[in-house]
């Protein structure tokens, strides 16, 4: 009988009852592949008990070799199974030891984004569990949560800090994911997360995802060089593969009056301005011609600070006047195309002594006209046509349809707040805010938990009207937002693209755009619109000058299924299909008429309107009188 303390390891349905000596396996050999393969090296599987089999011996030095022998052998049962991690190995001078447990690392730009993306990957992927890591984790917490999953979605901000302290490790990183990939510039820690991925990671692929790369070939070769990126698929919404899938998306331009009281407190403002542009004109350091535009005095302020570095003690005077005439200039646009309360906002922000230290700015508070301005601001509501324009866009679209969702962007917190309290007395409508996390003003802004809160009660109906600031343009998936407003036009196509990509995705959507008529809002509008026309040929041109390698079409993908037509078929037959129906069809004949009677005489051609003989071009022509 069995030893009570050693219990008995194996099936009474199989002889012998041999015991085994450990429970587990050992690898005692590896098969000779080629390095080049990628192939199962083992399996896993359960012991369910010894039996004996009848085996010749190969073993040429043994004393049975060529002989039937019986032999006594482990039944191991081996199941299917989901492989839920991989672990690498590399052969050094004590052998074969284990090089880690690879995972996918998935970033996006914000916390929120962060939390979305976490809980689709949950939704579509059953095998293991993704997490996620931001900024509110303590850095002691997050060095043991990157090992608690084979795959984690992280703020870019978070894994660059991490590297950097030794809590984290991307040499076993086995896939990059980079969310709204146009960051990946700069200083930008995404871009500087990349770049420690690449120098790192031994088994390094970098997959990045954004619907505004931007029109600057520059900035998206820049992208391409330091994420290492080798084939660039462009998906434009006309294609036929796509159109079946997108919802139509109307865009207006609403074209907007300033009111007069307004346009009444900029003239002082502008009549500064040009005077300081006038004197700058006649040193030589404003050139463009027209009104004042901030172009124009950028380039003035680089020729200033030019003549101080080649001795001209007049430059310091046209820095400072500069200085002042930049801060007209947003003043200016401020209340003009945003209204009383931004134009509080930014007189708040540049007075910050914290923020600004520089006797221009100080001496510009204290001019008289812009004291007298405060006094004027301060004292007056929002007046702006642009509120009014927007309560009457929500009303419109809450009467037509209640259960419509509808998202303000706007530039200014301040902004942001006053659309909030225009909203507050219409029937039907549950207006939220939603910022950044950044103090202003002495104000704070909401935490990505709060963020994130804030968009779940907007997504379940708790609000039906979000006003936000730029922290909900880049990715957030707001399903049933069927009306989307710009406050103003961005010059950005990059924000613009994000911003109307908050609409349409499931539905018929629109898009409302508000322009200050008469002001840079209009310039704004154009430049967007041809930035985004730019941005396809940039990306294309980008994309030909890339290094070729041989693409495995739908070999890489054999692995995936697709669910359609009320069946799973795979997702290399799904795209094959698609192809074929999507393809152009030759016709079988041909339209054209096709002239068959010559019976008209060529008419001839007049020997006077021959080109003469040598001439090459126009400067060549001989002038007859």
């Amino acid at each position: 009988m069995a030893d009570r303390s050693k219990p008995r390891r194996g099936s009474m349905g199989f002889s012998p009852r041999k015991r085994a000596i450990r429970p587990y396996g050992r690898i005692t050999s590896w098969p000779e592949t080629d390095a080049s393969e990628i192939r199962v090296q083992g399996f896993a599987g359960w012991k369910a008990g010894m039996t004996h089999v009848l085996i010749r011996d190969m073993n040429p030095h043994s004393t049975s070799a060529g002989q039937e022998v019986r032999k006594a052998v482990t039944v191991v049962e081996a199941p299917p199974m989901s492989v839920l991690a991989v672990r690498g190995y590399r052969m050094t001078p004590y052998g074969m030891q284990t090089a880690g447990e690879y995972w996918i690392l998935f970033i996006a730009p914000t916390g929120a984004l962060v939390d979305q993306h976490t809980k689709d990957l949950n939704r579509v992927i059953k095998n293991y569990e993704a997490i996620s890591i931001t900024g509110v984790n303590e850095p002691k917490k997050r060095e043991k949560l990157w090992k608690t999953s084979r795959l984690i979605v992280a703020t870019p901000q978070v894994v660059r800090n991490d590297v950097l302290s030794g809590s984290l490790s991307l040499n076993e990183c086995s896939l990059l994911i980079l969310d709204e990939v146009h960051h990946s510039t700069g200083k930008h820690a995404m871009a500087q997360s990349a770049e420690m991925y690449n120098s790192s990671s031994e088994s390094k692929h970098i997959f990045g995802t954004t619907a505004s790369p931007g029109s600057n070939s520059v900035v998206i070769n820049e992208i391409c060089k330091r994420l290492e990126i080798e084939r660039i698929h462009i998906r434009k919404a006309e294609e036929p593969m796509l159109r079946d899938y997108i919802s139509g998306l109307e865009i207006e331009k609403i074209l907007v009056n300033v009111p007069e009281g307004i346009r009444t407190l900029v003239i002082p403002l502008e009549l500064w301005l040009n005077s300081i542009v006038d004197r700058e004109r006649r040193l030589g350091r404003y050139v463009r011609a027209g009104a004042p535009s901030f172009g124009g005095l950028k380039e003035a302020m680089n020729r200033a600070q030019q003549s101080i570095r080649l001795g001209d003690v007049r430059g310091y005077s046209s820095v400072s006047n500069i200085a002042t005439a930049m801060t007209l200039n947003h003043l200016i646009n401020h209340l003009l195309t945003q209204g009383i309360t931004a134009a509080k906002e930014f007189l708040d922000t540049s007075s910050d002594s914290k923020n600004n230290a520089s006797k221009s700015i100080q001496n510009f508070h204290k001019d008289k006209r812009i004291i007298e301005l405060k006094r004027s601001l301060f004292e007056m509501e929002e007046i702006h046509n642009k509120v009014a324009t927007v309560r009457r866009l929500v009303r419109q679209r809450i009467r037509r349809d209640p259960d419509s969702k509808v998202i303000v962007f706007a530039s200014f917190r301040n902004t942001v707040e006053s659309l909030i309290e225009a909203l507050t007395d219409l029937r039907g409508v549950k207006s939220i805010k939603m910022i950044g996390q950044s103090e202003r003003g002495g104000k704070k802004g909401l935490k990505p938990k709060e963020q994130i809160e804030i968009l779940k009660k907007f997504k379940e109906g708790d609000y039906n009207v979000l006003v936000a600031t730029s922290v909900a343009e880049e990715g957030l998936d707001i399903p049933s937002a069927d009306l989307v407003i710009f406050y103003e036009p961005v010059g950005s196509e990059i924000r613009t693209i994000q911003r109307r990509g908050r609409t349409g995705r499931h539905r018929e959507g629109e898009v409302m755009v508000l322009i200050a008529e008469g002001t840079r809002d209009e310039g704004m509008s154009s430049s967007a619109q041809r930035k985004e026309e730019n941005m396809y040929k940039s990306v294309q041109r980008v994309s030909r000058n890339l290094p070729r390698k041989n693409h495995q079409d739908l070999k890489n993908i054999g692995s995936f299924s697709v669910f359609g037509g009320g069946e799973i078929i795979s997702a290399a037959t799904y795209i094959i299909g698609e192809r074929e129906k999507n393809r152009p069809k030759i016709k079988q004949t041909d339209d054209n008429n096709i002239v068959t009677d010559y019976s008209e005489e060529i008419t001839q051609l007049d020997p006077s309107k021959f080109r003469p003989q040598g001439q090459t071009g126009l400067n060549d022509f001989d002038r007859r009188n």
